[in-house]
């Protein structure tokens, strides 16, 4: 995907009045501009992967080497199991390394990198080093045709290991802000970037200190009679079912988790608490999932004001298809969401 990044300065402006008076970016250039404001900001961040320098695989990166060089936006050969390592030997000696991996199911190279060291460093040096690295991973469809070996949502997987922390964005603002959280961050962090979501826009701050804090779910929109928690891209689906419920007299709460690790617990119990229902729609396959370790958490925690047992709405079980119908087919949207809170009402 080629995007004028050096332009969206210039776009945001002339899009600003539709936008209430403020910016509009697309969530690219969202993680871009989060990127280029900590790249000014500390000289010791700096970004590592395969064409890095020419604006990565979907463009995020366009225009970081023009303005940092390529020693600090630095081409790696093609070996995840190398680069991720090497984030690791930077991170100890002073760096803040951002490694983009292109997509997710890359990350399954590096396995023992991330998750036997990267992971485990400081807790067994007992805080002595500190390994601030992100690795930007793509998740989900990524538009079509990607198969299985590109297109897939793993954030699940890394949820059982202790010392990653899991970013999941659903929207630029987001982006920017959990990113930027990210890369000042002193543990390693899995940064999950929707690539269905890279033209979308939306208002985004311009402040260079713009955080988003980990371990704060966002509610999107409130409601009395069902809570749907969506991850990621679902977050629209769970916004489009919402207005499908409403016109059917159904009050939905959305709300993102937007981190997994951390995971904001109390919010979504709180709404439960509220609602009496949970819907949790997650475009990963439900065994084992973030799905399954947020309705583990309600149950556990409020399953006396559930008046219906807590529904998943994920992909099915298989690889990511190649064919598009097919991949449509394996993957849950609005409609499967709205057909979960009817099944529950139906139930009362």
């Amino acid at each position: 995907m080629d995007v004028d990044v050096e332009g969206a300065e210039r776009e945001a402006g002339a899009t600003a009045l539709a936008h209430g008076g403020e910016r509009s970016l697309s969530y690219l250039q969202a993680l871009n501009e989060a990127l280029r404001q900590e790249m000014r900001r500390d000289d010791k961040v700096l970004v590592l992967g395969e064409d890095v320098a020419v604006g990565g695989a979907l463009g995020i990166l366009k225009g970081l080497a023009e303005e940092f060089g390529t020693e600090r936006v630095r081409d790696t050969p093609i070996s995840e199991a190398a680069f991720v390592g090497a984030a690791i030997g930077l991170a100890i000696s002073g760096y803040r390394p951002v490694v983009d991996l292109m997509f997710s199911p890359f990350m399954w190279c590096a396995m023992d990198q991330c998750c036997n060291q990267a992971a485990k460093w400081r807790y067994m040096t007992g805080g002595q080093f500190s390994l601030p690295i992100v690795y930007r991973l793509a998740t989900g469809q990524l538009g079509g045709e990607a198969a299985a070996q590109h297109a897939a949502s793993i954030y699940s997987q890394f949820m059982q290991v202790p010392g990653l922390k899991i970013a999941v964005p659903s929207s630029p603002d987001d982006a920017k802000g959990l990113l930027k959280t990210a890369i000042r961050d002193l543990d390693p962090v899995l940064f999950f970037e929707v690539a269905r979501l890279n033209g979308t826009k939306g208002p985004v701050p311009e402040d260079e200190d713009y955080l988003v804090p980990f371990g704060v779910a966002r509610v999107f929109r409130e409601g009395t009679d069902v809570t749907i928690v969506g991850i990621g891209y679902m977050v629209a689906e769970a916004l489009r079912a919402a207005e499908m419920l409403e016109a059917d007299g159904v009050s939905a709460e959305v709300i993102d988790p937007r981190t997994l690790v951390p995971l904001d617990v109390d919010t979504i119990v709180g709404s439960v608490r509220k609602t009496h229902r949970l819907v949790v729609a997650d475009e990963a396959t439900p065994a084992a999932s973030a799905a399954s370790e947020i309705v583990s958490c309600v149950v556990e925690q409020a399953i006396e004001w559930l008046d219906a047992h807590p529904t998943r709405v994920c992909a099915l079980n298989v690889p990511t298809p190649f064919s598009p119908p097919l991949e449509k087919a394996a993957l849950p949207d609005a409609e499967r969401i709205v057909a979960a809170v009817h099944a529950q009402l139906a139930r009362v």
